[in-house]
């Protein structure tokens, strides 16, 4: 077994496992003695003969190969599984402990794949980062044990004995949570720059990124006139009512992310979330750069900025009910202290059956994560809360249901009360 996967044994069975089975995670733990708990509830309709295995991918000192390992494996255990084998979302991590939270899968199969499971995994321990488990019943066949794999053989190690696995209570909030802080969220430059230079070895177009970016973030021009950011979702009338301020206020119009991201934005759009999220939170401040030229002459309209990275990117890390979020006030909701500040930043809302009317009658086409938010009503919920949720500044909330001309009225008296335009 590795080092780095060595250095999780000293609290294994202080951890929680979680286990997705659609959409929903189950949580269980292990320990070294049985006290008459109850079957997990995971494990309930597992039968008897079938055999249970997890896949955990430890972090290794090179994050940005890890992340793109874990997105790999999806694939790899896809391809390469018996076709009968059931394959879930799992994590494992320290409750409340910060950067803790070990991404993996679960697998479950019966007696007939068990041995090409077997093989399989056993030739992933020899090469890969990951730490496999193994669960099957235990003697009395009422209750399920759990066993660590060497990394020699397929076989359980001599020197780790069977944990019995017992039910474990929910977590306040969902485990991943714990690692989103400049991971699946960026707080600063340095920590996005940090990512995108260490991927120019295995992405070429990362190059490309770093020779747009700002070379001092600290020395941007401070904009003499009020910048507004309009955020929403798509067919919220985001476009209709940015055109309108532009020419109402003779300002500046700028998209977010910047055009000049534009060409690569297919190609991080498939990259896991740590690469994927760090593209977009430098877009967030070269966008900032350009707001600071802009904003010396016109006052400046910016059409998306960091509440769209970070409501996303949290509503995706995030899975289940608006619940399972942090808590109102979370430093998950704090706006990096080395970007810019808008003067305003406005919120349209719509209905959601008055604005998938309006994406059928548009027929563009969507990225993936507006694809989800039209057939799956908890990330809609969730990516609006967390826009709710984000402070420094937080956003003003617009209903856009009125006509549009009813809605640039509304916006301009906002903007007028705080901006004295």
């Amino acid at each position: 077994m590795s080092k780095h996967a060595m250095s999780l044994l000293p609290r294994w069975c202080s951890r929680v496992f979680s286990v997705e089975l659609n959409g929903a995670p189950f949580y269980f733990a292990v320990k070294e003695k049985h006290l008459g708990e109850d079957v997990p509830r995971v494990f309930r309709e597992v039968q008897n003969r079938d055999k249970c295995y997890s896949v955990l991918v430890y972090c290794s000192r090179d994050r940005i190969k890890t992340a793109k390992f874990y997105g790999e494996l999806k694939d790899k255990l896809l391809r390469d599984l018996p076709p009968e084998c059931r394959l879930s979302p799992m994590s494992s991590f320290l409750p409340k402990v910060r950067d803790s939270l070990v991404k993996g899968y679960f697998l479950k199969g019966n007696s007939d794949t068990s041995s090409p499971i077997e093989r399989l995994l056993s030739d992933l321990i020899q090469h890969d980062p990951v730490l496999v488990c193994s669960y099957s019943p235990a003697e009395d066949g009422q209750q399920w044990m759990q066993h660590m794999w060497s990394e020699t053989a397929s076989q359980v190690m001599d020197v780790a004995k069977g944990y019995y696995v017992v039910p474990s209570e929910a977590p306040e909030y969902h485990p991943s949570t714990l690692n989103i802080i400049n991971s699946d969220v960026f707080y600063s430059f340095d920590e996005a720059y940090d990512v995108m230079k260490k991927c120019g070895d295995i992405i070429p177009e990362a190059k490309a990124v770093l020779e747009l970016l700002p070379s001092r973030v600290e020395a941007r021009n401070k904009p003499d006139f009020p910048v507004i950011v309009i955020e929403g979702l798509d067919a919220t009338g985001k476009t209709t009512l940015t055109e309108s301020l532009k020419d109402t206020l003779g300002a500046t119009l700028l998209p977010s992310p910047p055009e000049c991201l534009s060409p690569w934005r297919a190609r991080f759009d498939q990259e896991p979330p740590l690469i994927r999220r760090a593209f977009y939170a430098l877009g967030n401040y070269i966008s900032a750069d350009q707001i600071g030229l802009k904003g010396t002459k016109t006052p400046v309209i910016v059409d998306r900025f960091w509440h769209s990275t970070a409501a996303y990117a949290i509503a995706t890390a995030v899975s289940g009910p608006v619940c399972n979020l942090p808590g109102e006030g979370s430093e998950v909701y704090c706006w990096p202290s080395d970007l810019f500040q808008p003067s305003l930043v406005v919120l349209l809302t719509l209905d959601p059956e008055e604005r998938k009317r309006r994406l059928r009658n548009r027929g563009q086409g969507k990225t993936d994560e507006e694809e989800e938010l039209d057939h799956n009503q908890l990330f809609r919920l969730r990516v609006e809360e967390a826009y709710r949720r984000i402070s420094g500044p937080a956003c003003v909330t617009v209903d856009a249901s009125p006509s549009a001309d009813r809605v640039l009225q509304q916006v301009l008296l906002l903007i007028r009360g705080k901006c004295h335009l």
